[in-house]
């Protein structure tokens, strides 16, 4: 099973070895497009400052991010599952996984990223500000350009079932396609209340959290969309089939809550 998560907006801190090593990181098809879009990102943190921060969208109180990347060649690296502290990261609780869970965490996620396009969580990265939407001079937007970066890398590694939990930015950088489509399923959260139902925006990232930990932690290893939608009922999930997948189109399933936390 291979699972594509967003990343976080929230990031700790870079680490206190070694810089990021482009030729280290898992799926080195990637290497090159990798390479282009650090230095691209650098280029512009190291040049104008307002320009940086209109290309990155940033408010005046993220400024600071702008040095941050201009110093990404030379930042300490950590695990990519240390870097993202985001709400979905909060709950998927990578530290708190025992040795096997997180053995499966480091077979199974992929974690998408302007940046990097796609890493395992013990890619050894900084810390870094750069969205999917970024436009980057030189090289446009993002989405599109990890596009053909990706078109040949993923499908070789997304060879199982594929639950793809990614956000429509992070979306953009691959679509599973033919075959793999198939047997793809995305998850859309809803709150069930008064008999009415509603999509989940912020909570829709702790359950997805969650739904990926309780896979991990029991060790199941789903190979369709239907394994799927069953191990996710016998771990306690309310789940339903929205769609049927096809040899184009992925298979929609919903959560369905009562209760946001």
């Amino acid at each position: 099973m291979l699972v594509l998560l967003p990343p976080s907006e929230g990031k700790a801190g870079s680490g206190d070895g070694a810089p990021v090593a482009l030729d280290r990181l898992s799926l080195p098809g990637l290497t090159a497009a990798r390479g282009a879009v650090l230095e691209a990102l650098v280029d512009l943190c190291r040049g104008d400052q307002d320009a940086a921060a209109e290309v990155l969208g940033l408010t005046p109180g993220l400024r600071g991010e702008i040095a941050k990347n201009a110093g990404l060649p030379e930042a300490g690296a950590r695990p990519a599952g240390e870097v993202y502290t985001g709400v979905l990261f909060d709950n998927l609780g990578l530290a708190t996984l025992d040795a096997a869970a997180y053995g499966r965490a480091e077979r199974s996620l992929l974690v998408f990223s302007g940046l990097w396009g796609a890493v395992r969580v013990s890619d050894r990265i900084p810390s870094y500000r750069c969205s999917m939407g970024v436009k980057l001079p030189g090289l446009g937007a993002l989405g599109a350009y990890w596009r053909s970066a990706t078109a040949t890398v993923l499908p070789e590694v997304a060879d199982g079932l594929v639950l793809d939990l990614r956000s429509s930015a992070y979306a953009a950088a691959w679509k599973p396609a033919g075959e793999v489509a198939s047997r793809t399923a995305t998850v859309r959260v809803l709150q069930e209340r008064d008999g009415k139902r509603t999509v989940v925006s912020h909570f829709n990232k702790a359950t997805k959290g969650r739904l990926v930990r309780d896979l991990l932690v029991t060790g199941a290893e789903p190979k369709t969309p239907g394994e799927l939608m069953d191990a996710l009922r016998e771990l306690g999930h309310r789940v339903e089939l929205a769609a049927e997948g096809t040899a184009r189109k992925a298979w929609q399933l919903d959560v369905v809550v009562t209760e946001v936390h």
